[in-house]
């Protein structure tokens, strides 16, 4: 069962890639050209050499960009499968369609949303060479910390449940979600190498859509794998002469 839950999270997570580099085509990659033809403006107000391209920027806005997402999508797909092997049965009475959005949505928010709202994405042109070890650093301790919080506050749900019930547990997690996020974003340190000349509305709408990209793999990844493998186990208990109705479809 789980190696065909495997196959089955790194097909969709393939399809979840392509649907991202769709979004990422239309809506990124233009404010990602503005970003370079600042970068390449300010080279030339300080006279300086544009840096050499290791790939040409053609390869990058298509097939780099492709190839990468694809990759990313497989990646996650496979590991989303496997979450989703352990996770389903103990998330409470849920099905395999409910169970693989919940997943999905839990994980945009804390390794996507969380980790992005403190350290953002930024376009060419804005960051300084010599911190971007630094911010790439303190980037993944907000998405260590963030993995941590979550899986404190369901556990701290899972604890509640049988005393306080399913919603009055479920707020008491959520605060703790959020009480632990808000110390390590007033704590840990803020990034700010904008160039003060920079447009705020080319900045905007490339860290919009950098969400986007993400949002959009991850609801593919969420619902479509849900769809498969509902089927799957329908089929795996019509096969073992269980009812249809063994599987929790709310």
């Amino acid at each position: 069962m789980v190696r065909s839950l495997l196959i089955r999270g790194m097909l969709v997570g393939l399809a979840a890639g392509i649907v991202a580099f769709c979004v990422a085509k239309i809506f990124g990659e233009p404010f990602v050209d503005l970003a370079i033809a600042f970068e390449a403006k300010m080279y030339a107000a300080m006279n300086m050499p544009e840096e050499p391209e290791l790939v040409s920027r053609g390869v990058q806005s298509t097939m780099g960009l492709f190839t990468g997402v694809l990759l990313y999508g497989a990646a996650f797909g496979g590991l989303f499968a496997l979450v989703f092997a352990y996770a389903y049965g103990r998330m409470g009475n849920l099905g395999p369609r409910a169970t693989s959005a919940l997943l999905a949505l839990i994980a945009f928010v804390t390794i996507v949303l969380v980790p992005d709202l403190k350290y953002p994405a930024n376009p060419p042109g804005t960051n300084h060479h010599d911190s971007i070890g630094f911010r790439t650093e303190w980037y993944f301790m907000m998405l260590v910390i963030s993995i941590a919080a979550m899986t404190l506050a369901l556990s701290a749900r899972k604890a509640l449940v049988a005393r306080y019930g399913a919603w009055n547990a479920a707020i008491a997690g959520g605060s703790l979600f959020m009480v632990v996020l808000g110390l390590a974003q007033f704590f840990l340190p803020t990034i700010d190498e904008m160039p003060a000349d920079f447009s705020a509305t080319v900045l905007w709408n490339f860290r919009i859509a950098n969400l986007g990209i993400q949002a959009a793999m991850w609801t593919v990844l969420g619902l479509g794998f849900g769809v498969l493998a509902e089927r799957l186990m329908l089929g795996s208990a019509r096969t073992r002469g269980y009812p249809a109705s063994s599987l929790t479809t709310r």
